[in-house]
This record gives C-alpha cells, structure tokens and sequence, in this order.
C-alpha cells in the first residue's frame, strides 16, 4: 500500500515537474514572441516608409554663390544662383528663393520678384529636394536693364537671397542696374536648363 502511494506520490511529482517546464517554456516562447514584436516595431519605425523627413534649411544651414553668369542680349542679364547645404546634416528646401537689391551701405532698395520662367530657363516648378550635407540646388535669377541711369533703374550693389520658408537672408555682391527693380526667378532645382 505504501508502495502504491509512492509510486502515485512520485508520479504527481514528476508531472508538476513537467507542468513547471511546460509553463516556464510556454513563458519563454511568449516572452520571445514579445521581444519579436518590439524588435519588428523597432524595425519598422526605421524603415524608409516612416523615416523622420528632413527639416526645412534655414539660412544659416546654407551657402549662397553665383554660379554661371549668363550672356547678355536686348538687355537682358542673368545668373545662377547655388544654395549649397553645409549644416552637417539633410535639409529640405522647397520653392522660390526670396530676391532683394541692397546699395552699397546695406540698405534695402525697391525691387519686385517674379516667380516662374525667366529670359534664360523655363521654369522647373516647385518640387522638395533634400539637400545632403555638401549638396546644393541652383535657380536662375534675370533682369533687364536699359541703359546706365535710365528712369526707373535701380543701381544695386548687393542681392538678397532669402531661402524658401526662412526669415533671414544671405547677401551677395551684385553691383548691377535692375530696370524698376524687377527680378524674375526660377524655383529651386538640382539643376535648371539654361539657354543664353
């Protein structure tokens, strides 16, 4: 008899053994699974379909130059304009640069901008690049002008440059007459056809 309740006693023993392994290992499987799901999230928040967007360039993330100078013809002129990111990181820039005159002692002078096809490049519309550290994008700027000190000319000595969605300018040296101050501009592009 008392074999008999041994033997019984050893088997309850053994099977809650085998109940404790069976349940760590269901736990095991579920904590994996768990970890399978936080992993898979945090793949997923990686990927390129939910990957952060660069932020906008601000002024101070960009370098502004003349790029090619553009040949005259029935008064007009032209020039490239490069906005080259140096912020050490992506950055987006969208749109139409801001344009301005300056005379020589930095004071803003009348001027207009046109945004769209210039004398010298159809415009390539508005489109969102991003800009890696070290890459620019180019727009083409045109003017007219008449004669030196004809009415209406505006005698510059710099322009603003001011990137899309920025509240600050860059300024270069562009001692130039504009007719009445009138700038026409291109948007922004990794780079514009130009016929000259």
């Amino acid at each position: 008899m008392n074999d008999h309740r041994n033997t019984i006693d050893r088997t309850r023993t053994a099977g809650r053994r085998v109940h404790r392994r069976t349940g760590r290992a269901v736990l095991a499987v579920a904590a994996a699974a768990g970890l399978g799901l936080a992993w898979a999230g945090t793949a997923q928040a990686a990927s390129p379909s939910t990957a952060h967007q660069a932020s906008t360039c601000s002024a101070g993330a960009l370098k502004a130059t003349f790029g090619r100078q553009l040949a005259g013809g029935m008064n007009h002129e032209g020039v490239v304009i490069r906005l080259r990111n140096l912020s050490g990181r992506s950055c987006a820039v969208r749109g139409y640069p801001g344009l301005g005159l300056e005379n020589s002692a930095h004071h803003a002078l009348a001027a207009h901008t046109h945004w769209g096809d210039t004398w010298y490049a159809k415009d390539p519309g508005k489109k969102t690049l991003v800009l890696k550290d070290g890459e620019s994008a180019e727009a083409v700027v045109a003017w007219t002008h008449a004669n030196t000190g004809t009415s209406g000319a505006v005698h510059a000595s710099y322009l603003e440059i001011t990137p899309p969605a920025a509240t600050q300018h860059k300024t270069l040296a562009f001692p130039q007459w504009v007719d009445h101050g009138d700038l026409s501009v291109t948007a922004l592009a990794r780079h514009v056809d130009v016929t000259d």
